[in-house]
């Protein structure tokens, strides 16, 4: 199976934008989402889309700054990211479920294949 491979990390300054790409060939199917992982910290749900009707759901410290998206065509899933924040440095993975709908699409649990992961970080 191919492999999820995550791409568009890097450093910015507080309030700017980064748009993070995966590649999701093979999981066109599948419900997708984006987690991240600080150091020290759990590894925290940020955004989802299920397969099934295109639902999606937010973290609460990011909804209204973060946007899921997903082209089929392309096999690729995005998280554009904007008003960033330094609390939002973290490495971001994304990852994949085995169906279409999921319940919880925001706990980690929830998902089977993951990408190897993007660094974000964001300075003051």
């Amino acid at each position: 199976q191919v492999p999820l491979v995550e791409s568009g990390g890097g450093s910015v300054q507080a309030g700017g934008s980064l748009r993070l790409s995966c590649v999701t060939s093979g999981f066109t199917h599948r419900t997708v989402a984006w987690f991240r992982q600080a150091p020290g910290k759990e590894r925290e749900g940020v955004a989802s889309i299920q397969s099934y009707d295109g639902q999606t759901d937010y973290a609460d410290s990011v909804k209204g700054r973060f946007t899921i998206s997903r082209d089929k065509d392309k096999a690729t899933l995005y998280l554009q990211m904007n008003s960033l924040q330094p609390d939002d440095s973290a490495m971001y993975y994304c990852a994949a479920a085995l169906s279409g709908f999921i319940s919880s699409p925001l706990r980690a649990t929830k998902y089977k294949n993951w990408g190897q992961g993007t660094q974000v970080t964001v300075s003051s």
